[in-house]
This record gives structure tokens, sequence and C-alpha cells, in this order.
């Protein structure tokens, strides 16, 4: 498993290097100043999804060939493992012809991430059989339906969700890295080594990017990077608990809560002012940190100043996100404590959010 996590981080680690220096000196596609989402400054490629996908696929090539040879690596990994790459593909093109154009809208993206959705159940067979609560299992027996239509929630949504929280250097890369590690631990503890080898590929390819993404921002994932992640988080998440009975289905539910509130609050939010989820805006919970409590940054050069502040903002979301994926990996077969901390979080979320917003944030927080 070693070798194949090296050669996904020097797959995606070489290829991103070339695209920077491919698009060097050129215009990469415009990315208008005006948009909200917008903390940097400069024209940077936002092609770190095709990095991944390049890195992804190969890693997961490669294990099913070495599977087939003898398996020395006990990767587990059968031709099966190719369906997972079909199934992702629908999405992560889908957000790299956007990062490439500019111009594919969010409508068509939902239906390509729906697409992939669709795959992860009729080629993989996916389905949500248990929720940990018993009059909900027994619903989900009757019906089972609703299993499906929640894998399909879960895969086309969380691509979204990663999308709405990549907006700063290494903050969507390092949240997905640390859940994905995550993600390995409990396979590992549950000897389910062949998703352990797909989500351990993720990790490996993560990292590979993460060096042109942090501290420098030399290369964006885009839409397509968050979508890789997106989809293969949920479909390993919803998987590992189909596989393995001793897996609370609320352990992914706790690591991912982080992405899904914040997509399930911004909706909330936009609903109540009258305006349309899918209409971009600056009142994320990272951006409003960026804004309110990252302030004490000076520097005479204006893009390298902006580029500190953007760098200084994604410690704060990644110290929020690991008070998720702790608990989430201590407690991965307890489902009550993971309802509890679940609660814990979305309360302590409105509480931060609402004391950043209404400026009573304690002063040692701003750096």
């Amino acid at each position: 498993m070693i070798w194949l996590t090296l050669i996904a981080f020097l797959v995606t680690g070489l290829s991103a290097a070339f695209i920077i220096r491919a698009l060097r000196g050129r215009r990469t596609p415009h990315y208008d100043e005006s948009k909200p989402q917008r903390f940097h400054i400069g024209e940077v490629p936002r092609l770190g999804g095709v990095a991944l996908l390049l890195g992804l696929s190969v890693s997961w090539i490669l294990g099913v060939v070495q599977t087939q040879q003898g398996d020395p690596g006990s990767l587990r990994l059968g031709v099966w493992a190719l369906w997972w790459l079909v199934a992702l593909l629908p999405a992560a093109l889908g957000g790299i012809v956007e990062d490439m154009t500019q111009r594919m809208t969010v409508r068509y993206r939902l239906v390509l991430t729906l697409i992939s959705g669709a795959c992860a159940i009729w080629l993989l067979g996916l389905n949500i059989q248990r929720l940990g609560v018993p009059w909900m299992d027994t619903m989900l027996i009757q019906a089972p339906w609703i299993g499906m239509g929640i894998v399909l929630l879960a895969v086309a949504g969380l691509p979204h969700a990663f999308n709405i929280i990549d907006g700063y250097n290494g903050l969507a890369g390092m949240v997905a890295l640390v859940i994905s590690l995550a993600l390995a631990h409990v396979c590992l503890q549950v000897n389910d080594r062949s998703l352990g080898s797909l989500i351990i590929c993720l990790a490996a390819v993560t990292g590979g990017f993460l060096v042109w993404n942090y501290p420098r921002g030399m290369l964006f994932a885009g839409d397509g990077g968050a979508y890789i992640w997106g989809v293969v988080i949920a479909m390993v998440s919803i998987s590992l608990v189909q596989r393995n009975p001793d897996v609370s289905p609320w352990f992914p539910v706790l690591l991912l809560i982080y992405p899904i509130w914040e997509t399930v609050f911004s909706i909330y939010r936009k609903l109540a002012r009258g305006d349309s989820p899918g209409m971009a805006d600056a009142l994320h919970f990272h951006q409003l940190i960026y804004r309110r409590i990252v302030i004490g940054v000076f520097h005479d050069d204006d893009s390298r100043r902006v580029l500190m502040r953007n760098n200084r903002t994604s410690p704060y979301l990644w110290a929020f996100t690991m008070l998720t994926v702790v608990p989430a990996i201590l407690f991965w077969n307890k489902t009550w404590v993971l309802m509890a901390f679940c609660g814990l979080f979305v309360v302590s979320y409105v509480v931060a959010y609402l004391c950043i917003v209404r400026f009573k944030v304690p002063t040692w927080m701003k750096r």
C-alpha cells in the first residue's frame, strides 16, 4: 500500500507542476474579480482537479493490476474498483469543464453529480440500510428506495459542500486529507483493506496537490477538485457503513458535519433573506473569519498581504474540523455518542457564527 500512495502522490504532484508551468504567463479562464468568493490577486490556474483525477486514476488502476498479479500488498482491489472510477467521472469532468470555461451553470453541474450518484447506486450497489435508530432502520427495511434516495443526496450534495468550503489556500484540501485519513483508519480497524486502499489513494493525491496549493497558492482545486473529494469520500463513507455492521452510520456524519452543516446553514441563511440558495455570497463561516478575525496582516505589496491573510485563515478551520474528526475516530462504533457530538457541533457553529457577525470575538483570536 505504501508504494501505491507514493505513486499517487508523485503523479499528482508532477501533474500539478506541469499544469502550473504550462499555464505560466498565459491567461487562464477568467475568474471575475467582482465575485464575492474571490480572495486572491492575479490569475491562478483552477485545474487542480485535473492533477487529482490523474493521480487517483493511475493509482486505482495500478492497484487493480497488482491485485490481479497475486496481490502482494494485500490491496484487495478487484476489477470492481474500476467501476468506482466510472461513477466518479461525470461529476469530476463536469467540474473540470467549469474550471476551464467558467460557463457551466450550477444546474448542469448538479445534474452531473446526480448522475454520479445514480452510477453509485446502479454500478456499485450502494444503499443506506441502517441509521442506528430502531424505528428508522425499520423504515429503511420496509422502503429500500429511501436509502437509495439518501445515497443519491449524499453523492450529489457532498461535492457541492466541499466546493462551498473551498475558498482559501489549503482549506478544502486539508479538510479532505484529514477526513480521508480518518476513514482509512476505521477501514483498517475493521479489516476492510480494499476500501482503505481506495481512500488512502485519495489522501495521497490530496497531499500531492497541497504541495502546490498551500501556502503559496500556485494552483487551485477548482470545482473539479472539490467534486472529486466529495464524490469519493461520500461513496467510501456509505460503502464502509454498508459493508461493516460494526461501524456506526453516524461516524461519517460526524466526520463530515462541517461541510454538511456549512451547506445546510448557507441554504437556510439565503432562503431567510429571500435569495436563491445557488447565489454566491461572502457570508460563509470561513469568509467571516477572513474578514473579522484574520485582520492583523500588513505588507507593502497588496498581493503578498492578501496571500498572507489567506493562508492564516485556513488553520482556524482546520482546528474547527479536528473538533469533529477526533471524537469521530474515538467513538466510531457508538451511535448515540456520535449523534450527541453532531448536535454539539451544530450548536457551537451557530453560536460562533453569531458571535463573529455581532463582533463579539475575543481579542486573543484576532491575529
